[in-house]
């Protein structure tokens, strides 16, 4: 539900999460290190990261680098790579790779800021986003919103929102394999352009599209993953991954870990505009 404002003025930090059904005296407990057992990609402990490193940011998880996925061997992931926002939203709106495109009313691109250092990914469209062309309008978008307020973000400021899939999937199912690796290019070349500081997953697709099966949504959670950065180079973009508001809907319980996990990027954000602010200070004038 979306936090209505009082009569007397804006809402607090304390009113915000009661409205999404969350405690202001919810902790962050102490993360352990962790490590994904992923053969041939080593997990990164902040202990191991060079100091000269510019980008580096130290958190309580450990990070795992992930591999750029493979692009198919046709044309088309290239001729997406090198699209502009223009040409993005017209190829999307065009689409016919795979069968979702027949029964959707339009495709959804995203919705924000396209210089936004806060970058979420959804799993796809649902009836209302396909009918007006915008992710998270239904009620796991008033959610979401109701999330970025906790933390002092809000939707179309710093922040931008995109799907996994560009296309409403049948009956509002979870995108297959197969649509998730069509749209994947799509996917890449919004976070090329957008550059961004920080990626949130919400949902197992998301974390399906951008990390690859690695396992369960659970076990993907209080870890920090490094997507490559899109120019190349030695920096990453942290990656958390935490539950999609649909499902929050469904099981309230879970709000709190979903709490933590928005608390944790918060914290990665802060540490990764740190590091920028002390690399840019120490760059000769």
């Amino acid at each position: 539900m979306i936090a209505r404002k009082p009569a007397g003025g804006p809402l607090t930090r304390a009113q915000l999460l009661r409205e999404i059904g969350l405690s202001p005296q919810w902790q962050l407990r102490e993360q352990r290190a962790v490590t994904l057992p992923t053969p041939g990609v080593p997990a990164i402990t902040p202990a191991e990261r060079r100091p000269e490193a510019p980008n580096a940011i130290a958190t309580p998880a450990a990070v795992t680098e992930l591999a750029p996925t493979a692009a198919p061997a046709s044309a088309r992931p290239q001729d997406i790579a090198g699209m502009s926002w223009e040409q993005l939203q017209h190829s999307v709106a065009a689409c016919r790779a795979c069968a979702l495109c027949q029964q959707r009313r339009q495709a959804v691109l995203g919705v924000g800021d396209i210089a936004a250092d806060w970058l979420f990914i959804g799993e796809g469209p649902g009836a209302e986003e396909d009918a007006r062309g915008e992710p998270f309008v239904g009620p796991a978008g008033k959610l979401l919103d109701a999330m970025l307020a906790a933390i002092d973000l809000q939707r179309g400021e710093d922040v931008y929102i995109a799907n996994a899939v560009k296309c409403r999937p049948p009956n509002n199912r979870t995108p297959e394999a197969a649509e998730i690796a069509t749209c994947a290019p799509y996917l890449r070349r919004q976070i090329a352009l957008i550059q961004p500081r920080l990626i949130v997953l919400l949902g197992r697709a998301a974390a399906h599209a951008l990390l690859g099966e690695l396992g369960s949504l659970a076990s993907l959670r209080g870890k920090t993953f490094a997507y490559p950065a899109p120019q190349g180079g030695g920096s990453t973009i942290p990656v958390v991954v935490t539950y999609h508001p649909a499902y929050l809907l469904r099981t309230l319980p879970d709000k709190a870990k979903a709490w933590e996990d928005l608390c944790r990027a918060r914290a990665l954000m802060r540490a990764a505009k740190a590091a920028a602010a002390q690399t840019a200070g120490s760059s000769p004038a």
